[in-house]
């Protein structure tokens, strides 16, 4: 199985265009951080989990040409915004897009992108198979999606764990419960905002204890905003078994 990193950043502090920051002026690529999203390579099946602002950029620059499937995490616009264009694959595969999501980021889905679900369908919308995700374990396409439920403030979010790897993002909270699926996981994937205590999101040092917690081999940190530092800088301060994920980061697991 093979994961690319789409984009590891947020809009929480989204880079302006005379932002004097450091990472903003960077010129290390590691630096420069689309909204969050992963591809998903495994048994000769394609998935993307999350269809952000930069979908389309991101489809384009990993020149992906095969999509079996997109997966949602929660229904916030910066894992929502590029949905449309998915219809690229509508035209590509000459098929509807099989699309999973709890019922609440459907709801989200449906009233956001109403024109895909009208009663006139106008020429060229995505064409779409909704599927339900519930937190239980689902066959997406051949594949096993272990649901994992986190909280991000209040609201309920899915992580998911695929054989081995786990990925969770937007999470500030994860019950006792809920760490048992992520267990024995090799490669762990968590959100790491910033080093401030954030309502919604884990800190640096909180996602750091928390992989302490939770053993994996290896762990990534996405979900990333420039308050966080340059990565260069971040990376070294970091545990040996511990990686600052970069857009366009490519893992075997």
């Amino acid at each position: 199985m093979q994961i690319t990193f789409l984009g590891t950043g947020t809009s929480q502090g989204v880079p302006l265009i005379a932002c004097p920051c450091k990472v903003c002026q960077s010129s290390d690529s590691k630096d420069k951080r689309l909204r969050t999203s992963i591809l998903i390579e495994v048994n000769d099946k394609t998935f993307i989990i999350d269809t952000g602002p930069d979908f389309r950029q991101q489809m384009l620059r990993e020149n992906i040409k095969t999509l079996d499937a997109v997966v949602f995490t929660h229904e916030h616009k910066d894992h929502t915004a590029g949905f449309d264009d998915i219809r690229a694959f509508n035209f590509i595969h000459k098929k509807k897009m099989d699309v999973y999501a709890s019922s609440r980021v459907q709801e989200a889905i449906k009233r956001e992108f109403a024109y895909i679900f009208s009663d006139f369908k106008y020429p060229g919308i995505p064409e779409i198979n909704l599927h339900l995700l519930e937190n239980k374990l689902t066959n997406v396409e051949g594949v096993n999606f272990l649901p994992i439920e986190v909280m991000h403030y209040k609201l309920p979010v899915f992580g998911f764990r695929i054989n081995d790897f786990t990925y969770i993002t937007d999470a500030n909270y994860i019950s006792d419960k809920e760490k048992e699926k992520i267990k024995g996981s090799k490669v762990l994937v968590l959100n790491a905002l910033r080093r401030e205590t954030h309502l919604s999101h884990f800190t640096f040092n909180e996602a750091i204890e928390l992989v302490k917690e939770l053993k994996p081999e290896k762990a990534y940190f996405t979900h990333i905003s420039h308050q966080l530092g340059l990565h260069k800088n971040v990376q070294n301060e970091l545990p040996y078994n511990i990686e600052l994920a970069y857009d366009g980061l490519k893992i075997d697991v």
